[in-house]
């Protein structure tokens, strides 16, 4: 009998001592989780005020409106062929690109032939010392070294062409002074009289202004245009059923002149600092490649929904804002640098003005202070100078000035 009861009182005492440690274990979860709350609640007490820069930003989708003249000329069917390339800047009147003519595929053959028969003539007639030759064999074999380096296809064209004049300005000179110099001028004539066929039947198109080449011709541009900014509207904008991002197709049929002076930004927003801009407004937009464009508003309309169209004039023209129409970007409104403070440390007295609760020797003291610009976390904050305390009513001898180090509560109490 006795060793039951003993039995019994060894599995009361261990019953005891696991409900002991569970308890203890359930005092210490609950503390843990009770500092946890306090410090997700008042993460700090207090923060200390430093330098800073506050800025206003949101980013968008909009719109690129550009001053284009789309070219077109009456072979567009036959193709075109780039004389500038995308993106160049392109004079009044200059050449951008032509359209093929009329058996032009026969012809170069033809001429690509008579290029290699000049070459083997050249190459089996007699060395020629004469100063003029061996200058322009120093161009070719620099042309030829240059071109092994090349990967843009319109510069290697052009070099190509560079190399093939300066070989026609050899066999002419070679012609009048060698033994086989009747047939090399005989080829040279025939390859004159073949590219003048060329240039007959090709359809040479010139830039009506000065401005940059372009062969990304999407139809939009006699509707996104920058003579009418009134005609856009949120609904019309979305009717166009644009991508964002998507890059322009190179048209085969025609070309384009830009402005590279006139590029602007439509987008539909509904911020309230959207809805607060005005006219002449400076913003900076930050495209995605991360280039910087400081812009000015020039129209503002306020769409049926409350949301506004605003259409930003950026006075530039990248490669970006010619391969899309519709693209991501970042607005800052504004920026602003000083002494920076949450907005949770902020108050406002009965009177309106706005302070902080400086700590200072172990005591709290209310500090009037100057908010300059805010966001939704953070306010950019100075001092008032002594004529703004007379009209504010504040005597400059009870003033305290806010500085840069000085430590405040970050969630203070009212203080009368």
């Amino acid at each position: 009998m006795s060793k039951i009861i003993n039995l019994e009182e060894i599995r009361n005492k261990k019953f005891q001592k696991k409900y002991v440690i569970y308890f203890i274990f359930a005092i210490i979860l609950l503390y843990i989780f009770y500092s946890i709350y306090l410090l997700v609640k008042t993460p700090n007490e207090t923060v200390i005020i430093d330098s800073g820069v506050l800025t206003l930003e949101e980013t968008e989708t909009g719109y690129i409106i550009r001053d284009e003249q789309v070219l077109t000329g009456n072979n567009y069917k036959n193709g075109l062929t780039p004389i500038l390339s995308e993106g160049e800047r392109a004079a009044k009147g200059q050449t951008i690109f032509r359209y093929s003519g009329i058996n032009e595929e026969e012809i170069e053959s033809k001429i690509e032939e008579i290029n290699l028969k000049i070459q083997e003539a050249l190459a089996n007639q007699p060395t020629i010392f004469s100063t003029d030759i061996r200058n322009l064999d120093k161009q070719i074999d620099g042309k030829l070294k240059d071109l092994k380096t090349l990967t843009d296809i319109h510069t290697i064209k052009e070099y190509k062409k560079e190399i093939e004049e300066l070989i026609s300005k050899k066999a002419k000179i070679a012609g009048s002074s060698s033994p086989s110099g009747s047939y090399i001028q005989e080829l040279t004539k025939q390859k004159e009289e073949y590219e003048q066929q060329l240039t007959a039947n090709s359809e040479y198109i010139t830039a009506p202004e000065a401005g940059v080449v372009s062969y990304r011709v999407d139809g939009l541009e006699q509707i996104l245009t920058t003579d009418d900014f009134s005609t856009l509207t949120e609904e019309s904008l979305q009717n166009l059923e644009l991508k964002t991002g998507k890059i322009v197709s190179t048209s085969q049929e025609s070309g384009k002149i830009i402005d590279n002076f006139s590029c602007y930004l439509a987008s539909i927003l509904e911020s309230d600092a959207a809805k607060n801009a005005e006219i002449g407004d400076k913003v900076t937009i930050t495209l995605s490649s991360g280039n910087e464009i400081t812009a000015e508003i020039a129209y503002i309309a306020t769409q049926e929904d409350e949301k506004v169209l605003i259409v930003f004039d950026l006075k530039t023209l990248t490669e970006e804002l010619i391969q899309y129409r519709k693209i991501s970007f970042n607005i800052t409104w504004w920026s602003y640098s000083g002494l920076k403070a949450p907005n949770t440390a902020i108050l406002e007295d009965d009177k309106g003005l706005k302070y902080v609760v400086r700590k200072k020797s172990g005591e709290n003291e209310k500090v009037i202070v100057k908010v300059l610009k805010r966001n939704e976390k953070y306010s950019i904050i100075s001092t008032y100078d002594t004529e703004e305390l007379n009209s504010l009513g504040v005597d400059i001898k009870d003033y305290s000035k806010i500085s840069q180090y000085d430590t405040i509560l970050l969630y203070p109490e009212e203080i009368k």
